[in-house]
């Protein structure tokens, strides 16, 4: 372990989780790691926030009756302010493509980090599902996250020294279940834009929302191209998303003018 780097732990999918653990054991190889993790699943919260949280001690660190969100302004606030960066993972369930990053607890425990100038790394293990076994019951075994474990140790060593954090708030990682000896490659990436959300009415009072993306990576059906997070990880290697946390804004000349206009029509 070592004195001169040190790391908050959290994720979504609970302190208790396979994932986090085997996470936790690999940093703890190379960093002083502190978890502060929600005490069960808060999965797909997104930034959600509350105003008062429990807390108690962990045999890894803390666990809180909270989400992510919580999990990172209580830790870097209260419970570990002096951290060098955040880790959030490893979660069971890849996060790819844009449309979830806003979506994701564990993303958006990376996001709320970065509003504190603080790097953060979002982890996500790609499971694929179907066969025999649903995708909840795979990735059962700390060996399984070996890809997404070995790539964040990796990070977490060379990206704060290399400067990476000077154009990047956070980096978002996904990588392939492991399978073999060897790691899977690293590849730089973006968020892919594919959006396949559908809903449908039984006429019954009940709407099933469904994303069709995951079928389609079920089905080897997938047009993103090559340089999206989504495509690396189904060609097995590790997709890493260097990303900004503030929304950006840009000049509108149309906006402008209606601006100027607005005391002329109320």
């Amino acid at each position: 372990m070592s004195d001169s780097l040190s790391l908050l732990l959290t994720n979504d999918d609970g302190i208790d989780a396979v994932g986090f653990r085997a996470l936790y054991e690999t940093l703890s190889e190379v960093a002083d790691v502190t978890a502060v993790a929600p005490a069960d699943d808060q999965s797909a919260v997104g930034r959600k926030l509350s105003n008062d949280v429990s807390v108690r001690e962990h045999d890894l660190g803390y666990a809180i009756e909270g989400t992510p969100a919580d999990c990172v302004v209580a830790g870097l606030e209260a419970l570990r302010p002096d951290v060098d960066a955040v880790v959030a993972g490893c979660n069971k369930g890849a996060n790819l493509g844009a449309y979830v990053l806003g979506r994701s607890g564990t993303v958006s425990a990376a996001v709320e980090s970065a509003f504190f100038d603080v790097p953060a790394i979002a982890v996500s293990l790609y499971v694929p599902g179907g066969g025999d076994t649903p995708w909840q019951e795979q990735a059962s075994d700390p060996e399984d996250f070996r890809n997404a474990t070995a790539a964040t140790k990796f990070l977490v060593e060379h990206a704060l020294g290399a400067g990476v954090f000077e154009q990047a708030e956070y980096l978002n990682v996904n990588a392939p279940m492991a399978e073999g000896d060897g790691p899977a490659p690293i590849e730089i990436t973006r968020p892919s834009t594919l959006y396949e959300m559908t809903a449908e009415h039984d006429g019954n009072g009940t709407i099933t929302l469904h994303d069709r993306v995951w079928d389609r990576m079920r089905a080897d059906d997938i047009p993103d191209p090559e340089g999206t997070d989504r495509r690396a990880v189904v060609d097995g290697k590790v997709s890493v998303s260097p990303l900004t946390a503030p929304h950006t804004t840009e000049h509108h000349e149309a906006l402008d003018a209606l601006a100027e206009t607005y005391l002329d029509t109320v």
